[in-house]
């Protein structure tokens, strides 16, 4: 590389993400082709300073992306904290601004009032139109985790008792061995029957993993895709199922899946949902019974219901980060591929497809708002 493509590495700051968009391993490889990285330091980090030192980046403050030079990429995963000064960089990240989401004109708005660039992570696609990187394995693997150890506390724990606090776990097997001790103190060695909305997908199949993996047997779990929601929902074998988890990317509005009427019915059986899209605040979430997104110290919302057991969401929007070396590793490594041609950024269709992605909400924007 005669100039070279400077990535900054920012520190999260959202509450217990404990994930990164670049591990060590990946920062290495980058190095290697001629890329010059820094790596903020980070007090929530799964990743220790040292392991980014070894691999040869140049550590940094954290938080000092803000006052870098211009010509750093600054990358990273959650969205940034809750601030307006106008952002002057590129950012590669997860900007959640691009389906209407509450709040979208503001996290938008900084970029072009500093002349800035997103590429938002969530949109970085191939030429077939699938996404380059996502955490969707990771995340229904922990969302499956989750709802099964919900489900197993409330056979064991009254009503008025919610599942406890959770933190992360250093290894797919300290989780699965985990949920299996839960699902052994059930009494009559019962197992929930599960349906899996999205099977098919990335998230999906991370879900179904993990209920074969705990041992949950197969005619237990219920893998709905396309075909099974073409009618349109409310469906009742939702509301028949102990555990439902909703794995789907939603791109347009649909009917909702379930609704207060099937809650409230007397043969109702479902204990949990797990939201692992989390949609919260779209307002085509096809969940429409919470408003509530949750997180790990505080795992579940309860939905009101009129009648029978209650019935309680997780809505987790950073489920991966459950387990989350495994899921930084995962993702930073289908996300190479793309960072390699971001010295030819210009040219390379997964970045000139993403600029103009960005363009036209910016340009959407300024209509809506006359900036």
């Amino acid at each position: 590389m005669s100039a070279p493509v400077i990535l900054h590495l920012r520190a999260e700051t959202k509450p217990l993400e404990a994930r990164a968009a670049l591990t060590p391993s990946s920062v290495k490889k980058l190095l290697e082709v001629g890329f010059k990285i820094y790596v903020e330091k980070s007090s929530q980090s799964i990743f220790s300073i040292e392991e980014y030192k070894d691999a040869g980046a140049i550590i940094v403050p954290e938080g000092s992306w803000k006052t870098a030079p211009k010509d750093r990429i600054i990358i990273g995963l959650k969205e940034l904290p809750d601030e307006t000064f106008p952002l002057i960089h590129t950012h590669i990240q997860f900007a959640h601004c691009y389906k209407k989401q509450a709040g979208w004109q503001d996290v938008l708005k900084r970029f072009p009032a500093g002349n800035g660039l997103l590429y938002d992570l969530e949109f970085l696609e191939n030429d077939q139109g699938r996404r380059v990187a996502a955490f969707g394995f990771y995340a229904g693997f922990a969302g499956a985790a989750l709802g099964v150890k919900d489900w197993a506390f409330k056979q064991i724990h009254s009503d008025s008792e919610n599942l406890p606090a959770v933190s992360a776990y250093p290894n797919e097997t300290e989780l699965i061995d985990d949920i299996k001790n839960d699902l052994a103190a059930v009494p009559n060695n019962q197992k929930p029957t599960v349906l899996v909305i999205g099977a098919l997908g990335r998230c999906g199949s991370g879900a179904i993993k993990f209920l074969q993996d705990v041992g949950i047997p197969d005619k237990n779990i219920k893998k709905w895709d396309l075909e099974e929601t073409k009618p349109g929902g409310p469906f009742k074998e939702i509301a028949d199922s102990d555990i439902f988890i909703n794995c789907i990317y939603l791109s347009k509005p649909i009917p909702p899946f379930i609704n207060y009427d099937l809650l409230n019915a007397k043969d109702r059986k479902l204990r949990t949902i797990v939201d692992v899209s989390a949609d919260t605040t779209n307002p085509h979430n096809p969940i429409p019974v919470y408003r509530i997104a949750t997180v790990f110290n505080d795992p579940t919302v309860l939905v009101e219901t009129t009648q029978g057991s209650k019935i309680s969401v997780i809505s987790i929007d950073h489920l991966p980060s459950l387990l989350p070396r495994e899921a930084s590793e995962f993702f930073a490594h289908d996300l190479l591929p793309s960072l390699l041609e971001l010295p030819n950024k210009e040219t390379a269709r997964v970045w000139v497809k993403a600029e103009s992605l960005f363009k036209k909400h910016v340009a959407e924007l300024r209509r809506q708002h006359k900036l």
